[in-house]
């Protein structure tokens, strides 16, 4: 997939009635409280460090645990162990480039996110973002990404078909619930291979390509 040109990025943008943001890898680079955790959970449940954190990215941390979690565990447990962590550590957590002026465009805008209500407030507040109109958590829905749920019901939220949106997402897992809710999607290529991109509409290393500061 090639860049988009910036003319091809404005039309986008100019067509869009709202703007749909993932949080983590996308608004904000919460890596190192993420991975402090998911490792912590693998050590605990007999598993690669390594691997857990590569298969969890995007996902509601609930469902990640729980089908990963060792067989017999409690799984209210396991989840409530990750989410505790992750609350606890808000070290390193710091917008990513474009982020503010992302959420300050004056589209409509919203956060779709794995997050728990808490969790997202914790990072949201630690990055020292603006609130957006909208925050859609897990906590919001019964089926998380790659479903199309959150995505359509931050739409839902925002007064907008989701075919007058565009998502803006860095996981294969975003890219896919993005797509299947009809939205345009722009990827970034701040945390996956590229190659694991390639259902999105368009890629860009970061949202300083879309929201020049």
């Amino acid at each position: 997939m090639t860049d988009p040109t910036a003319d091809q990025i404005r039309s986008a943008l100019d067509k869009a009635e709202a703007l749909l943001f993932d949080l983590d890898g996308t608004l904000i680079d919460s890596s190192g409280s993420t991975r402090r955790a998911w490792s912590a959970f693998a050590v605990r449940n007999g598993l690669d460090p390594e691997e857990v954190v590569a298969s969890v990215q995007g996902q509601p941390s609930a469902e990640s645990s729980a089908r990963l979690a060792r067989p017999g565990a409690d799984l209210e447990e396991e989840a409530r162990f990750v989410e505790d962590f992750e609350l606890a550590d808000s070290e390193g957590i710091v917008p990513l480039p474009g982020a503010i002026a992302a959420l300050t465009s004056g589209k409509k805008v919203a956060i779709v996110t794995s997050c728990t209500d808490a969790l997202a407030e914790v990072r949201i507040n630690a990055a020292g973002l603006p609130w957006p109109d909208v925050v859609v958590t897990a906590n919001d829905i019964n089926k998380g990404k790659p479903d199309p749920e959150p995505f359509l019901l931050g739409a839902k939220k925002l007064g907008v078909s989701p075919r007058d949106c565009v998502v803006f997402e860095d996981a294969p897992a975003g890219v896919e619930s993005g797509k299947a809710a009809g939205a345009l999607v722009i990827a970034l290529r701040t945390t996956h291979p590229e190659e694991t991109l390639a259902e999105a509409d368009l890629l860009v290393d970061d949202l300083l390509d879309v929201f020049p500061d």
